[in-house]
């Protein structure tokens, strides 16, 4: 599969970009890139559909300094070559900005090339606090790893009184996977708990998930950590459900899309998970954002679509405010604070985000916020 298409190019272009020849300014041209395709193509679809619904409101009310919006769409293929290929790929198109990549371990590949380039990534889902602090061209509108982390192994060491956890990681995303379980370790490790097995796997075709469950409920947990993405979350908890239909299930935030809840089914019931986004949220913004998501691409949205929303928005206002001379990095540090869909982004010196993190259960079919 070629890493930049034509199809992929002119499919979303063509949305993007209605109403251009009434506009004597070329399109300014904006980049994303995630996972489009395999397991993890939930986050990565659904990031695409919300950065492409924030630029097309931006063309329905102008664009960006009176230019029209032109998105480039491409597939990292949840691969590090892939995504080294990919950014350079928009770079030779002339991409202002760039939202993506999605997870972390296509992060660690990019970012060093954007820090050469001198061109900016604003992440809808990155975590990993590999990045946080660093004096880069990389930006995130949710917080890191950490953060999700320890208000997760707070909330099971002193509210679910666990002491015995065993985890199971996908190694394709370490930089995600195994940070996120450090910091639930150390946290967890202060209030009693211990985390007594670290089960870690590459996805093989044709691989066992049951052997999986086997191996991680082997060392007697009293709950066990998924720390994968959905797909791999619903086959898991599957497979437990048959082996130890009571034992308590906690995910990390990278699960807990809409697809685990359609894949995972009855599976899911009650398995809790620390995440950004509140599904039941009134503000006017997000009922808004919701609905035209709704109608726009006839699914419901979820925090993948949320947080690229809020990505591009954040990348469009930045662009429309940047003044002469200035580079992108240097107006996003230098505006800080942005409206988001349901919370407010604000970036720190780094370009790291904080966001407040939700701790949610899974109760007939929905994530519900546990207060």
């Amino acid at each position: 599969m070629p890493i930049l298409s034509r199809r992929e190019v002119l499919g979303a272009a063509a949305l993007a970009t209605l109403g251009l020849g009434a506009c004597s300014k070329p399109p300014l041209k904006i980049g994303f890139v995630g996972g489009l395709t395999g397991r993890t193509a939930d986050l990565g679809v659904a990031g695409r559909d919300g950065a492409l619904l924030a630029l097309e409101q931006a063309n329905a009310g102008g664009g960006v300094g009176g230019r029209q919006l032109e998105l480039l769409t491409v597939d990292d293929q949840q691969n590090p070559a892939a995504a080294a290929a990919a950014f350079q790929r928009l770079r030779e198109a002339g991409v202002a900005a760039i939202v993506g990549p999605m997870t972390s371990a296509m992060a660690m590949a990019m970012v060093p090339l954007a820090n050469a380039a001198g061109l900016t990534l604003v992440s809808p889902t990155v975590t990993t606090s590999a990045l946080t602090g660093l004096d880069d061209h990389f930006f995130r509108v949710i917080s890191s790893t950490r953060e999700y982390a320890q208000a997760s192994a707070r909330f099971h060491a002193q509210r679910s009184k666990l002491t015995r956890v065993a985890a199971v990681l996908d190694m394709s995303n370490a930089a995600y996977t195994e940070r996120w379980l450090d910091d639930f370790e150390a946290e967890f490790r202060k209030l009693g708990g211990q985390v007594i097995a670290r089960e870690g796997y590459t996805f093989q075709p044709g691989m066992g998930f049951a052997d999986l469950a086997q191996r991680a409920l082997a060392a007697q947990p009293e709950a066990l950590l998924l720390l994968t993405g959905a797909v791999d979350a619903a086959q898991l908890m599957q497979q437990l459900r048959k082996l130890q239909p009571a034992m308590p299930v906690m995910t990390a935030e990278w699960a807990a899309t809409e697809q685990l809840l359609e894949l995972a089914g009855g599976a899911a019931e009650g398995v809790v998970a620390a995440q950004f986004l509140d599904r039941n949220n009134t503000s006017p913004s997000y009922q808004q954002f919701r609905q035209a998501y709704q109608q726009r691409f006839g699914n419901p949205s979820g925090f993948a679509d949320l947080a690229a929303f809020d990505a591009m928005r954040v990348t469009l206002q930045a662009l429309g405010a940047q003044q002469s001379g200035e580079s992108l990095k240097q107006t996003l540090l230098r505006v800080r604070r942005f409206e988001g869909a349901q919370q407010v982004v604000a970036f720190d010196d780094s370009g790291d985000a904080v966001r407040q993190t939700f701790i949610t259960v899974v109760r007939q079919g929905r994530y519900e916020v546990l207060t």
